[in-house]
């Protein structure tokens, strides 16, 4: 069989399916319309974020058996037309899982500690204890919208505090020994902390609006480390200026590519008399939430560690051999 890689990946993806006797080919500079035109000659992919794989790639790919998509989430695969095609689609989430929880601790305790705030100003010379002082998680009430990998991996890292952990899904008979599953309007009138765990789906589109925010009984501190297309920007920032959410951190935004991988990707104009004067392109709403001193940003990296880069590699290769050998 042969695998065509479109994306850089840690080197044991493909010296483990050569040794498994797989032939390895590796593109990482063609377009989506040179691939496209060559895809037909191999069974497999193995993608990230490049590009995405819709219905006129798909076709192209007479035969592919499979693909294997090194993250989380498949969203830029058009999974229902692919496996209409008998086409298996593997993903990674085990891979990243625990880098996700640990940030999602992280942007948890910076926010309470209010610890980009103070740096900033310790940097600057102030030092100003009373402004900075924190409050604790203890107590508190995490709730959680999602409770596959990555939720129960944040559910998890909670267990060393006296926190109360509940959460949300679709699915029936998912709570574990680490959190109790309950309705969305108990998650509402419960929660103290909102951290998203979920797939980009209809569902999940748009869903923190100002409705969803305000039917929450108490301000609460919102995590999002899932997608960011789940969050209208504008409606987060109208309830961070009003105080009913207290504080975000957000390692994805509503503005991201569809291969997240760049945020605002804009072409400088030729001549630079058509700079003068020239406004940012940055939305009123990002610019609101660079400059808030309750919100923390990182840029799509919460499943990206050293560790998780081998992981999802790893897991990749695992489920290959374990269809296919």
């Amino acid at each position: 069989m042969k695998i065509l890689h479109i994306d850089t990946n840690h080197q044991l993806l493909i010296n483990q399916l050569n040794d498994l006797g797989f032939t390895n080919h590796e593109d990482y500079t063609s377009s989506k319309s040179q691939i496209e035109a060559k895809i037909s000659d191999y069974d497999g992919i193995i993608i990230r974020s490049r590009f995405s794989i819709n219905k006129q790639f798909l076709d192209a790919a007479k035969n592919l058996k499979f693909i294997g998509r090194v993250g989380a989430g498949l969203e830029n695969i058009d999974c229902d037309y692919a496996e209409s095609k008998g086409v298996t689609l593997f993903n990674a989430p085990e891979g990243n899982r625990n880098a996700v929880a640990e940030h999602a601790l992280g942007m948890l305790l910076s926010l309470f500690n209010k610890l980009n705030k103070a740096d900033k100003e310790v940097r600057q010379g102030k030092w100003l204890r009373e402004a900075n002082r924190g409050i604790e998680l203890d107590g508190k009430t995490v709730g959680l919208i999602g409770y596959g990998n990555m939720g129960k991996a944040f559910a998890k890292k909670l267990r060393g505090f006296d926190v109360k952990v509940i959460c949300y899904d679709i699915k029936p008979n998912v709570e574990d020994e680490n959190c109790t599953q309950v309705s969305l309007e108990e998650l509402k009138e419960k929660a103290d902390v909102l951290s998203l765990h979920t797939p980009q789906t209809p569902l999940t589109l748009k869903m923190m609006n100002t409705e969803f925010i305000n039917n929450f009984k108490n301000p609460f501190w919102l995590i999002n480390t899932a997608r960011g297309k789940s969050v209208v920007t504008e409606d987060l920032i109208s309830a961070l200026d009003s105080g009913k959410i207290l504080g975000a951190g957000l390692d994805v935004l509503e503005y991201e590519k569809t291969s997240f991988e760049d945020l605002f990707k804009v072409e400088e104009p030729k001549f630079r008399w058509m700079r003068k004067g020239k406004k940012s392109n940055l939305p009123e709403a990002f610019q609101y939430l660079i400059n808030a001193d309750n919100v923390i940003l990182t840029p799509h990296v919460a499943g990206w560690t050293n560790e998780s880069k081998e992981k999802l590699a790893q897991t990749i290769v695992d489920k290959i051999k374990a269809k296919f050998c």
